[in-house]
């Protein structure tokens, strides 16, 4: 049972970062920006280089999250604000297209092979009967950091206080003076950061390869939606439910239904979870687990 948290835990920290990036951009602009997946790859494959060029890991982490924080507000100001004058569909299908062209440069740039920092590679420890290894603590570590910071800027700060006011009701928000740009450009910052931040701990425990934006698409979408597509902290539990069904699906074995000793469903399917699992949940509740400040509006 402590093996199967284990592994639930491992699992949610790698969608929950990037879903709860995806969250925070959609309660200001109301667009799903497909391109963040995207910007994890690039966190992670930014502070792989650095690390190679002799960067300590924590210094060349900190720049290629303040890198990819950069890009976003650039990219959001230069392509997504002018486009969502048009509609917000234009904008899905403009970040879709920018994530593909962020796949071709890195694809020409470091090649089809996976990456991986030079971290080195340890035996699990056994805790409490759970096996998990040193990065993946480290993993966890620095996500629960990550979003207890973001927490804490949210809900006990001035500038939590406007992007909460902002997200409700951007109008209302620029009437009572407060700078309704600048303020979502600081959420996109921070959310290219925790992206970045996400596929940099996601490379703490394994190599990172071009494919790895598409392959973390679906689940890490489904968690947003799960828990209210703009409700950054609804992501947290949509993150938790996906790892739940993804990590519960593959170790139970099926083969007395088959009638053989053993069949356990293949791992690299289990994302096809996250797909039935999100649908399976809208049919009850179509808003998400939570209802997001976006559609209380």
């Amino acid at each position: 049972m402590l093996q199967f948290a284990a592994d639930v835990l491992v699992r949610a920290v790698d969608l929950a970062l990037i879903a709860v990036a995806l969250s925070a951009v959609y309660s200001l602009i109301s667009f799903p920006n497909v391109a963040l997946v995207q910007y994890a790859v690039v966190g992670a494959f930014l502070a792989i280089a650095m690390q190679a060029a002799g960067l300590p890991l924590f210094v060349a982490g900190a720049i290629a999250c303040a890198i990819v924080a950069g890009l976003a507000v650039v990219f959001n100001m230069v392509i997504f604000e002018r486009i969502l004058k048009i509609g917000a569909a234009n904008a899905l299908i403009a970040s879709l297209a920018l994530g593909m062209i962020l796949s071709a440069i890195f694809l020409v740039a470091f090649g089809s092979q996976p990456q991986r920092l030079d971290v080195p590679v340890t035996r699990a420890m056994n805790i409490l009967g759970a096996r998990i290894t040193i990065n993946q603590v480290y993993s966890i570590a620095m996500t629960m950091a990550a979003i207890g910071i973001y927490a804490l800027v949210l809900f006990k700060t001035p500038l939590g206080r406007q992007m909460r006011a902002t997200a409700t009701n951007a109008n209302l928000a620029l009437a009572t003076g407060i700078d309704t740009r600048k303020v979502t450009n600081i959420v996109v910052a921070i959310s290219g950061a925790l992206a970045a931040l996400g596929g940099i701990s996601l490379a703490l425990k394994g190599s990172v390869s071009i494919e790895f934006g598409t392959n973390m698409m679906l689940p890490v979408f489904a968690a947003a939606i799960l828990g209210g597509l703009g409700n950054s902290i609804g992501a947290l539990v949509g993150a938790l439910v996906i790892a739940v069904a993804e990590t519960l699906v593959t170790n139970i074995n099926f083969g007395p239904l088959f009638g053989e000793a053993f069949w356990f469903f293949p791992a690299n399917y289990a994302t096809t979870v996250s797909f039935a699992v999100l649908v399976a949940v809208l049919l009850f509740r179509p808003r998400g687990i939570f209802v997001s400040g976006v559609n209380r509006v």
